[in-house]
């Protein structure tokens, strides 16, 4: 591994740590080297606060360093004045002479604009560090910026012989059999405090009265989108309590009201269901959703092939009947054992995109 290499992973890691806080900005991390030697460190912390080259410099503690220091970053620095000054600026009013960039910003207001402003100003700039590893990092931003659409997760959990409930009718006082065990719960629960969103239909709820929150994990809670055809959940149920940030679908927007926390939104239930919902949710900047269920809402993004990756959790565990679970294909990221279920995760082998 290289130098460069070495601190560009430092990047990596630091950036790392505002997953789930910052969306819908880019995680980003950046180190300050002087004579082969980190001497200032920091990432973004949380949407709409000081960026990463900022955090990173201001822990310089002396600054007579940074004219012969080289920052190193995760993504390009922005050169804009948005919620907060242009990075770019900042490093060059600091008269650090260079920058080494894993990836450049997609985002139109910066997108090169950043690294022509340094060079503009005479400071060297070297890019493509560990960008592969850069992309992946920030895989939902960029799906965001160059497709126009959230990145979309599907989680679902079946049985051994392919089942995700027990036979039930919709609306019945019936406990559903859990399926998950402690352990996959808790996983389930970290991703849930990762994803800008969490989707799930009429029946599910109608059913479980789920509160799509994350209690099992220390996380924010993601937006609730909630698929309500004909506005059939009753008012006093968990995801309408609005305690946290709601979106239902309906079809009848005209005879809800909107509450503080939660908002609904008119859109056709028909073939073109899921790019309007993909294109309502980018309109409203959120970056990635994790579709939760139940089985037809999974199998209908499924069959669209409107899905980057999918968690899968097998337990052992048999029903014999009931509903089934969904069918997919795609290449097996990881295969693990987790207590005594199996978790698969998966990634689309095709590019969706909304026409």
């Amino acid at each position: 591994m290289s130098d460069d290499e070495k601190y560009m992973r430092r990047c990596l890691q630091l950036a790392a740590n505002g997953r789930g806080s910052v969306a819908p900005n880019p995680m980003v991390g950046a180190v300050v080297v002087h004579n082969n030697k980190i001497i200032g460190e920091g990432y973004h912390r949380e949407y709409g606060k000081a960026h990463a080259e900022v955090n990173a410099i201001n822990s310089v503690k002396d600054k007579s360093l940074l004219p012969q220091s080289v920052i190193y970053v995760s993504l390009e620095p922005c050169s804009h004045y948005g919620k907060t000054p242009p990075c770019s600026q900042l490093i060059i009013d600091s008269k650090i002479p260079k920058v080494v960039i894993a990836s450049l910003d997609p985002y139109f207001k910066v997108s090169g604009r950043g690294v022509n402003m340094l060079k503009d100003a005479g400071i060297e700039v070297q890019i493509g560090v560990l960008e592969a590893e850069a992309l992946e990092l920030n895989k939902t931003f960029f799906m965001a910026q160059k497709e126009n659409r959230p990145y979309v997760f599907l989680k679902w959990a079946q049985t051994k012989d392919g089942y995700i409930d027990k036979a039930r009718e919709a609306g019945c006082a019936a406990v559903p059999t859990p399926i998950s065990n402690t352990k996959t719960r808790i996983l389930v629960h970290k991703i849930r405090s990762e994803v800008a969103s969490i989707m799930i239909a009429t029946n599910t709820v109608v059913n479980d009265n789920p509160s799509l929150t994350t209690r099992y994990w220390n996380g924010r809670n993601p937006i609730r989108i909630i698929l309500d055809r004909t506005n059939r959940i009753p008012s006093e149920y968990q995801v309408l309590n609005d305690v946290v940030e709601t979106i239902v679908f309906t079809e009848k927007a005209e005879v809800v009201n909107n509450k503080n926390k939660t908002e609904y939104i008119e859109i056709p239930f028909d073939q073109k269901m899921i790019p309007s919902l993909l294109k309502e949710l980018h309109k409203r900047k959120i970056n990635s959703v994790l579709v939760e269920g139940g089985s037809s809402l999974l199998q209908s993004f499924i069959k669209e092939k409107a899905w980057d990756e999918a968690f899968i959790e097998i337990a052992d565990k048999l029903f014999e009947d009931g509903v089934k679970a969904p069918e997919i294909d795609g290449i097996v990221l990881e295969d693990l054992q987790i207590g005594t279920s199996q978790a698969l995760h998966l990634k689309n082998t095709e590019k969706y995109k909304i026409l």
